[in-house]
């Protein structure tokens, strides 16, 4: 018997409004409200509720058998309170089956596992806390932003007191192992790995609608019959993907809704096959091996570093001026500065900064509203600048009392 283990990221990040030179020291709104409203709006309707809807009606339909994991970001949830409500409800409907599980992640998507070990865990515990309030649910496992992950960022998870972490199954850190096993943090073995089958993940979420792939088109029947398959060995199948692949990236004309739901009845039926929240499959396995992870990898391009967000100049600047205002913010102790604060560290704005191209460039592109990263950039540092004196305001207004 494999089990399968089915997590979705749900992410949105708050966008920027295009801020020039001129709006600073007056300007201090610094999102695009039309354009949050309207795509959390659209990505709902294409995505969120009708995949929640399908979620729901496959854990009813299989009594249970049929579970899933999630880690929505703060910002996702921030945004569906604010333009599309019933998005919660739906999630809170699929908490009520207890078949599926949320877990933590830093609050807005952050990279700040890479720069202060204070500031992610504050993040992880506001993000903690969001999920128990929003769910009922107190989240026992880890998924880092974009499954950024080393020895060490394990360790400071497991310190937080979490017994399960997401990784990439990267092969330059796996070799010639499988990531189809359990395996264990380097430097505390108390933390239990789950290793995303990037094959297996991607075949769903990228090449599922590529008419010149070769294996077009992909039915339940033939991803089963690949995950059952002999030369496929393991104990467990990590399929870790987007929740936006459906309907968004993937959309519905694609056919990808009716191969989510032939899918559990596809895999239940071939009677080698279950499925396991990401605590559930930790659980039930012990790790095979150590995972000896000393550089940071994550799930993104070809490389599965972290040169998206911090691979060239002007990305490392903005992120340096951005932490260069941590302590700044902290001492203010204001929850519209933290607001800010937050929202400006989601990875997305460093994301769309991207100078890779080749192979990697048609995705950078994809997601990005910027004409270029120079643009990205500006914006950016436009916005951080103002923030920057709105802080040094607030702090000298506060010597001054």
């Amino acid at each position: 018997m494999k089990t399968i283990c089915l997590y979705f990221q749900v992410h949105q990040p708050w966008r920027l409004k295009k801020y020039r030179f001129f709006n600073m020291g007056k300007d201090h709104n610094y999102l695009d409200d039309m354009l949050n409203r309207s795509i959390m709006q659209k990505v709902a309707r294409q995505c969120y509720l009708p995949m929640n809807a399908l979620l729901l009606n496959l854990i009813r339909e299989h009594k249970g058998a049929f579970r899933c994991s999630f880690s929505i970001t703060g910002s996702a949830i921030e945004q569906f309170r604010a333009y599309a409500p019933e998005v919660l409800d739906s999630f809170r409907a699929l908490a009520e089956t207890g078949c599926v599980e949320f877990l933590a992640e830093t609050y807005s998507h952050s990279l700040a596992a890479l720069a202060s070990k204070e500031d992610f865990e504050q993040q992880v515990k506001l993000h903690a806390q969001t999920i128990k309030k929003e769910f009922g649910f107190k989240p026992t496992a880890f998924r880092n932003t974009e499954l950024i992950y080393s020895d060490e960022i394990g360790a400071m998870v497991a310190d937080m007191g979490y017994k399960t972490m997401l990784a990439e199954g990267a092969r330059h850190i796996l070799g010639w192992k499988s990531p189809n096993y359990l395996y264990a943090n380097a430097i505390d073995q108390k933390l239990r790995l789950l290793l995303r089958n990037y094959k297996l993940s991607d075949d769903i979420a990228f090449r599922f609608s590529n008419q010149g792939w070769d294996q077009y088109p992909l039915t339940a029947d033939k991803f089963t019959s690949w995950l059952t398959a002999e030369e496929a060995p393991g104990e467990v199948l990590n399929l870790f993907m987007d929740y936006e692949t459906f309907g968004e990236h993937q959309n519905a004309d694609t056919g990808i809704f009716d191969f989510m739901h032939a899918l559990p009845a596809a895999a239940l039926a071939s009677g080698c096959l279950e499925f396991a929240t990401v605590s559930e499959a930790a659980k039930k396995y012990q790790p095979v091996s150590v995972l000896h992870c000393p550089h940071v990898m994550s799930w993104a391009d070809e490389e599965r570093d972290i040169t998206a967000w911090l691979g060239n100049e002007l990305q490392n600047e903005a992120f340096s001026k951005l932490y260069s205002l941590k302590e700044k913010v902290a001492k203010l102790k204001n929850a519209d500065f933290d607001y800010v604060w937050n929202f400006m560290q989601t990875s997305d704005h460093f994301y769309y900064m991207a100078t890779k191209w080749l192979s990697d460039g048609d995705v950078h592109s994809y997601f990005n509203p910027y004409d270029s990263a120079y643009d990205a950039f500006i914006n950016y540092m436009n916005v951080l600048a103002d923030f920057e004196i709105e802080v040094e305001n607030a702090l000298a207004a506060k010597k001054r009392k």
